[in-house]
């Protein structure tokens, strides 16, 4: 097999994958808010549940099931104070709760280093749960549901990807972080932004409820936040040695090798909408 038809062999399960869960993930954003809730709930829970399993790979012990609780929990908390039907003062509910991790921890018997499983705990949380609690701020940016910045965002997200992808295959020569992902080089990220650009520029024309320098300035954050969220992943995967973070997505690996970028991107996303 040739060079070319190395870097493509995996195209069509890639593909099949990729349309398939892009349309799983539009009919849902678009339907409803709740459509949109079960969605990203899904993908909140396989990603926390992906990201123990790593860290129990690495020797580590986290709180599984109380992580995943308290990631959830503020997910939902998040969205139904966001939509309306309950007040911010839910919010409070977390701190408490997370505070039980400490007490849980003391009835662990023959555990070496608690206070590092217990930091491996909250890691889950506030990388995966957090910032997808944080996209709810954007889903009701205008005081209702409005699903075309979620919606723009995640289009712009892979189209990074996918510019990336092919440039860095087809014309990937200058390493980017070798150290970290070798295979990542500046061609494949020059080429994610000029599509995730061009893609912006679309979602400003379909999607009005954004300025052009809003979609422009969002398209930015994704590309910088998707570039580090890779790498970010690249060093928790490298820490541990494994290639894929899971094998639930056919030709994509795992959930955090898919959303890496959007966990990153999300509470600089937010920040930009509600400060500017």
């Amino acid at each position: 097999m040739s060079a070319p038809q190395k870097k493509f062999s995996n195209l069509p399960q890639r593909l099949a994958t990729a349309l398939l869960g892009a349309f799983g993930i539009i009919f849902g954003v678009v339907y409803s808010e709740w459509t949109y809730l079960v969605i990203f709930f899904i993908i909140c829970f396989f990603s926390l549940r992906e990201f123990y399993k790593l860290s129990g790979l690495d020797g580590m012990i986290p709180q599984k099931t109380f992580g995943t609780i308290c990631g959830l929990t503020i997910f939902f908390l998040s969205f139904f104070i966001e939509n309306g039907s309950i007040s911010y003062r839910y919010y409070f509910i977390f701190f408490p709760l997370l505070s039980c991790v400490y007490m849980i921890k003391l009835y662990k018997k023959f555990e070496r280093k608690p206070f590092t499983n217990i930091a491996f705990t909250f890691l889950g949380i506030f990388y995966i749960a957090v910032p997808l609690a944080l996209l709810h701020i954007a889903a009701f940016e205008q005081g209702e549901y409005h699903f075309e910045i979620i919606f723009g965002s995640l289009f712009i997200l892979w189209a990074t990807d996918t510019g990336a992808y092919f440039a860095g295959s087809m014309f990937g020569k200058r390493k980017l972080f070798e150290r970290i992902s070798p295979k990542k080089s500046w061609e494949g990220v020059i080429g994610g932004a000029l599509l995730a650009f061009a893609m912006a520029f679309a979602m400003a024309y379909f999607f009005p409820l954004l300025a052009l320098w809003q979609w422009l300035s969002i398209c930015a954050i994704i590309i910088v936040g998707g570039v580090y969220g890779d790498l970010v992943e690249s060093l928790l995967k490298r820490s541990i040695e494994i290639k894929d973070s899971g094998n639930s997505l056919p030709g994509h690996g795992g959930f955090l090798d898919r959303f890496d970028g959007l966990f990153i991107s999300a509470p600089f996303i937010v920040a930009f909408l509600e400060i500017f």
